[in-house]
């Protein structure tokens, strides 16, 4: 930054200007993204969105203007109601698409929600045998990405399973054998190639701030042939000590770049929709961190700034309870 020596006698524009040029500057095609998976079962169930002075707003234009440029689609096996199934999939790639967006594609390779703490196979797969789950976890994926493609969609990134800290397909895709995990993973990996030979295969774990949990991850796919492109984080800071979480994720991003050759990329962020002054903070400061590491540095993806206060239970949206941007969303601009 510019010493205090320097900037006396300046105006307050030229005191912007000279320590904004001091600060990072994140790449043309860094990803400023979010999470819209919600978007269309909020509207099938009666919610609007709108802009700041109230008028309303489609979700994915209204999310551009707020200088969103990419997307992120989760995708289930056999969802209950259908909400992220291929064709809701579509239905929401195709508005991304119209805004000029970038599109990643996230497999849970589940019928519902999958984390560290749930990775249910799909009850389609119930049963099957490790062999049998590496060819469903290639037809699903080839099949989604190929529905996608030839209904005209270009995918950017794909996710090859979600959160997958502990593994996924459990029992037999859990990190108790990391050799069943990696076939499975790079059955997706094919399989995503075999569509999109260009699209980069995100592996995705939980709690970007712990370096050692990366470390002991990564160094298994590495010593078992994992195939993959880009290293994926989840990052939920708190409100109170955001500053030291951000502090210790730039230490594990910088660690998988020097450590294993790959690029990074926030998959998922967010904090209450109510902090949302704070949260404009820790993004500004998460976006200059990700920049800073250049072109490994691929973008930050908020999770999910369309969640309206309370819907399903969830309060780290970024909208208000008109269906307005917050100031959280200044830090994309």
């Amino acid at each position: 930054m510019p010493s205090l020596r320097m900037l006396r006698g300046l105006s307050a524009a030229a005191v912007l200007v000279a320590s904004l040029a001091c600060l990072p500057l994140v790449h043309a095609s860094f990803a400023k993204g979010a999470d819209l998976s919600w978007s269309d079962q909020e509207e099938a169930s009666g919610y609007t969105f709108h802009t700041r002075s109230g008028t309303k707003a489609d979700c994915f234009a209204l999310m551009k203007s707020e200088g969103i440029n990419a997307v992120r689609l989760r995708v289930w096996v056999n969802p209950s109601g259908g909400w992220c199934n291929g064709a809701d999939t579509l239905y929401k790639a195709k508005r991304a698409a119209a805004q000029g967006m970038s599109i990643m594609i996230d497999f849970h390779y589940s019928d519902t929600w999958a984390d560290p703490s749930h990775q249910t196979v799909p009850a389609a797969w119930s049963g099957h045998t490790l062999s049998q789950l590496v060819n469903d976890v290639y037809s699903h994926t080839y099949g989604t990405l190929n529905y996608l493609k030839s209904n005209g969609i270009n995918v950017t990134w794909v996710q090859v399973g979600n959160e997958i800290n502990s593994g996924m397909l459990w029992p037999l895709g859990s990190t108790s054998n990391f050799s069943n995990l990696v076939q499975l993973i790079n059955s997706g990996y094919n399989a995503t190639k075999a569509v999109y030979p260009g699209a980069k295969v995100i592996l995705h774990l939980a709690n970007g701030y712990n370096d050692a949990d990366f470390r002991w991850f990564f160094d298994n796919m590495k010593s078992h042939g994992a195939k993959y492109d880009v290293i994926g984080m989840s990052h939920y800071p708190s409100p109170s000590s955001w500053t030291t979480t951000n502090a210790e994720l730039a230490v594990t991003m910088k660690d998988m770049v020097s450590r294993y050759g790959k690029s990074v990329l926030i998959c998922e962020t967010g904090m209450d929709w109510q902090q949302a002054a704070t949260t404009k903070a820790m993004l500004q400061d998460l976006i200059s961190k990700v920049g800073a590491l250049g072109s490994n540095g691929l973008g930050v993806f908020y999770w999910e700034p369309d969640a309206f206060p309370g819907w399903q239970g969830y309060t780290l949206g970024a909208v208000d309870t008109n269906g307005a941007p917050t100031l959280a969303l200044d830090a994309f601009l």
